[in-house]
């Protein structure tokens, strides 16, 4: 009975709820759809997301950020289009620049159910609460933490809210190539902010050829000790480069400026770039007038945020909140860490709209070391946490700072920075630096609208006073006050001393080569401390090859002498600007050609006699083709045919041909052949008479590719780059290849020649081969210059110096002291003022081919012509009978171009011809008539 009534009581409790649900539905449906819509909306969005914020109060980057995200928050929740009910509540922990705290008040965070943390603005604390955002899930946005190695890969939950250093050291390179300036100096604050920025900055400078030559490292954090800033500068001051780049934070900045200042190091002559660090000070606060003085001259890069009418309406805000600016300003990291509210919102929303929910889970392995006093177990993981991450990666809106988007590596897309340069008591902009055009005077929104163009002549900047007030680009290197001396290496010659060789007792060289060098030094605008170094064992000439190998170990700090500037060299070192013209010749032993009994045969060459002699019958058959048929003179029996067409092709040198051409294009072709043999004639007789008259000489060497072909040795100067060149290049045998070390030797092997164990040549540069013809006057240099090659100083990769003695050698050629130099050494005798280069002076058949060109061509068209008259002859005098063979068709062509023609114009012709010789009779006297007409009769009876 009683459970019966339980029953009841049951059913009837669950009725009456049931009916009340019912009732309840119905009155909600029957008010309004849209509420219940709007019901739902609101169970799966709470009522507030905690966020919290992590960064150091007191920071310049701090303070400003703190009210610039407390005013985010108040925007957001005053906006009825975001979050649509939800409210964010902020909360901020001060991790005070320490690692250790930041790590503890993430920690806290993670008690309270926030669903991201804002900051923090330090690389190192970011590190470490990198990995607690990684096991918790909870997005970790930094405003600040530029360090480029806090990557995407290692801490998938951190997102860079503001720009990597990677491009501002990509900018800070750029800087430093468009103004041509080779090493820098870095100073660093020694943490992961410091460290990695500047060896992304070592990178970014090896990708245009420049180099970090000096990095110096300070301890990072408040304590730094002026007098380890004193000692670090006053190393740096000694040193080569004067380009100096200050990547560290706020403290330690302003205290290195102070101390340069104070050691002179901000006077004329040097180089201070520093990053970001100092511009976000300059954005925020009015700094002492002495502390402006220590920065005068100093370029600074600040990241750029777009002008637009919302930037412009929160800067007049921020006034107001701040008292009108002048104790706290803006920067841009406090309008990133705006945006970065901003940007959550948006995720958040988007998260919302995707069924996303704020719910934390308890994490086992948490779990398992929840041991002690560390109430460990109060921390879970965020469900949704890579959810909302997404959401934040797919974000896209315009802020304060311009386009919040990120690419494929979670860097925000189109990173800029303002250059701008410390003056007077305030500074000015220079221009700017883009990812997308480089340098440009032009805001980078424009350039956004146009092609990318990174080209050299497109890079751009506006003037800048330098330290020192000057607008003058600093060379940006000295050489150092160490006390330290160039070893310049120079080699020990034996032969050819006139370029370089030893002064005996001294430690010193004399020598075309060392005046070039002492005098171009001498031009430079400041001391060059240097010393000798000799360089090979005195018996026999030194590789220079070797020579060079050392400026590479870094054993001497440069080369001097007659180093020829070759491809394989100028790959391990740098050379000056060449300051003597240089190449390869080939020297060979000549005879002299006296003029003998078959002179008149030597203008031409053989080949050229032959093209000529055929041509000459061969103009003669075609003429007399042409004019055979019309013309009596080439008509007669075989014999006399045969002599007809000699005598004719052979009289037309002299043009003293008796016969007359009748027919058009036999006068053609005897018009264009006369033309070519008055070219031919003229250029007969200008060559015999130079063989007559001018000594000739003559050498069974050509030219390179003479010695090339053959298989007889070849001399080259012991040292010389010859060597190679001849076997790697040219690529002849080594074994053909004979070491001579002085000009004697040279001589000695020319005379033997290749028969009795000496050459066929020797190859050598020119100033040697002048040098050595000067004395010698029974060789000559054989061919042309086949190589194009000059001499110069040799120094380590991209050193400065290689590029200021250029300039001074150029200013010794142009004011003429280099030919003087030149004059003094090499003088040469009277022998070398015959030095002629031997070629042949035999006429080529090349020189004339255009000629038989045009003349065959004309009587190749003639003959056309001519047998297709016949051709057609042929065919409208065709036999009557049908169907003729072959072999009747072809005796019918010869036939016809054998047979007289007799037309009426050559009856006209032949008459008008009796009739004028007459008429020419009787002008004559009696007794000369007489003997004419019998003549006249004699040959009327002979036709």
């Amino acid at each position: 009975m009683q459970a019966s009534a339980y029953r009841m009581n049951l059913f009837g409790f669950v009725c009456g709820r049931g009916l009340l649900l019912l009732l309840l539905l119905f009155w909600g449906l029957s008010v309004s759809p849209f509420y219940v819509l709007c019901e739902n909306i609101n169970i799966s969005r709470p009522a507030v997301a905690h966020i919290g914020a992590i960064f150091t109060f007191d920071s310049t980057i701090g303070k400003v950020a703190k009210i610039a995200m407390e005013e985010a928050v108040k925007d957001v929740n005053s906006n009825a289009s975001i979050l649509r009910g939800t409210k964010l509540a902020l909360s901020t922990q001060n991790s005070n620049c320490s690692g250790f705290v930041g790590m503890v008040q993430a920690l806290r965070f993670m008690e309270t159910d926030v669903v991201a943390i804002i900051g923090p603005q330090s690389s190192v604390v970011a590190h470490i609460i990198s990995h607690i955002a990684n096991e918790l899930q909870v997005p970790l946005l930094s405003f600040a933490a530029t360090d480029p190695t806090l990557s995407s890969l290692q801490f998938p939950y951190f997102v860079r809210t503001t720009q990597s250093d990677l491009f501002q050291m990509s900018a800070v390179a750029e800087i430093v190539d468009y103004y041509g300036w080779k090493d820098i100096i870095a100073i660093f604050v020694d943490d992961e902010y410091g460290r990695n920025g500047v060896s992304a900055l070592d990178d970014q400078l090896a990708g245009k050829r420049c180099r970090i030559s000096h990095k110096a490292g300070i301890k990072s954090g408040p304590g730094v000790d002026r007098g380890e800033i004193m000692d670090l500068l006053v190393k740096i001051a000694l040193m080569q480069s004067r380009v100096i780049v200050v990547h560290v934070n706020v403290d330690s900045g302003f205290m290195i400026f102070n101390v340069a200042h104070y050691l002179g190091m901000l006077g004329n002559g040097y180089v201070w770039i520093a990053t970001d660090w100092l511009s976000s000070v300059l954005d925020s606060t009015s700094l002492s007038s002495q502390m402006m003085d220590s920065l005068q001259g100093v370029v600074v890069l600040r990241q750029h945020t777009p002008d637009s009418d919302r930037k412009r309406a929160f800067f007049s805000r921020w006034n107001k909140l701040t008292g009108g600016g002048a104790s706290l300003g803006l920067h841009p990291y406090g309008l990133y860490a705006y945006d970065s509210i901003w940007l959550v919102a948006h995720a958040l929303d988007a998260f919302f709209n995707q069924g996303g929910t704020i719910s934390f889970s308890n994490d086992s392995r948490i779990q398992g070391a929840a041991k002690g006093n560390l109430n460990l177990e109060a921390m879970s993981i965020f469900d949704d946490g890579q959810l909302l991450l997404n959401k934040i990666l797919e974000s896209n809106f315009v802020g304060l700072t311009g386009r919040m988007k990120f690419d494929s590596d979670k860097s925000l897309v189109r990173p800029a920075y303002d250059i701008i340069n410390v003056v007077g008591t305030g500074f000015r902009r220079v221009g700017y630096w883009c990812n997308y055009s480089g340098l440009s005077v032009v805001p980078p929104e424009t350039l956004y609208t146009r092609p990318p163009n990174r080209s050299s002549a497109n890079q751009q900047l506006h003037s800048v006073i330098w330290p020192g007030d000057t607008l003058s680009k600093p060379r940006g290197w000295v050489f150092p006050s160490n006390g330290k001396q160039l070893r310049i290496g120079v080699p020990i010659r034996v032969s050819y001393r006139e370029f370089v060789s030893p002064i005996r007792g001294t430690d010193m060289f004399k020598g075309f080569c060392i005046d070039v060098f002492t005098a171009a030094v001498n031009l430079l605008p400041y001391a060059v401390p240097f010393h000798f170094v000799p360089f090979g064992d005195g018996h026999q000439n030194p590789s220079y090859t070797q020579l060079i190998n050392l400026i590479t170990a870094g054993y001497l700090d440069g080369a001097v002498g007659d180093i020829a500037i070759v491809t394989n060299r100028t790959k391990i070192v740098d050379f000056t600007q060449p300051y003597a013209a240089s190449g390869l010749v080939v020297v060979a032993p000549f005879k002299k050609i006296n003029s003998g009994g078959w002179s008149f045969l030597r203008p031409f060459t053989p080949l050229m006699w032959i093209v000529t002699l055929s041509f000459f019958f061969f103009v003669g058959i075609v003429v007399w083709s042409l004019e055979h048929r019309i013309n009596d003179e080439f008509r007669g029996p075989p014999k006399q045919q045969i002599i007809t067409i000699l005598w004719f092709s052979l009289s037309t040198l002299f043009f003293a041909h008796r016969e007359n051409t009748m027919s058009t294009l036999g006068r053609l072709v005897l018009l264009l052949w006369l033309f070519v043999v008055l070219i031919i004639n003229s250029s007969y007789t200008a060559s015999l008479t130079s063989i007559l008259t001018v000594q000739q000489l003559s050498s069974p060497i050509t030219g390179i590719d003479s010695l090339k072909s053959s298989d007889e040795p070849i001399g080259y100067q012991v040292g010389s780059f010859a060597e190679r060149y001849l076997s790697e290049d040219i690529g002849i045998s080594k074994s053909r290849l004979v070491p001579l070390g002085s000009p004697e030797a040279y001589a000695k092997a020319l005379q033997l020649g290749p028969k009795n164990g000496g050459v066929a040549a020797v190859v050598d540069e020119r100033p040697y081969v002048e040098i050595f013809l000067s004395t010698q006057c029974t060789f000559r240099v054989v061919g042309r210059e086949f190589t194009r090659s000059g001499w110069g100083f040799a120094f380590p990769r991209d050193s400065p110096l290689a590029v200021d003695l250029s300039t001074t050698i150029l200013q010794l050629s142009e004011n003429g002291d280099l030919q003087r130099i030149h004059d003094k050494w090499l003088i040469r005798s009277g022998c070398s003022l015959d030095n002629a280069e031997i070629e042949s002076d035999r006429l080529q058949l090349k020189s004339f081919w255009g000629l038989y060109l045009i003349c065959g061509i004309a009587c190749f068209l003639a003959l056309f012509i001519y047998f297709l008259q016949i051709m057609l002859r042929l065919r409208h005098s065709a036999p009557t009978q049908p169907a003729p063979n072959v072999s009747s068709r072809f005796h019918r062509f010869l036939s016809l171009i054998d047979e007289k023609e007799d037309q009426s114009k050559s009856g006209r012709r032949k008459r008008a011809q009796v009739e004028g010789s007459e008429e020419h009779l009787g002008r004559l006297p009696k007794r000369m008539q007489t003997e004419t007409s019998a003549s006249f009769r004699l040959q009327q009876l002979i036709d």
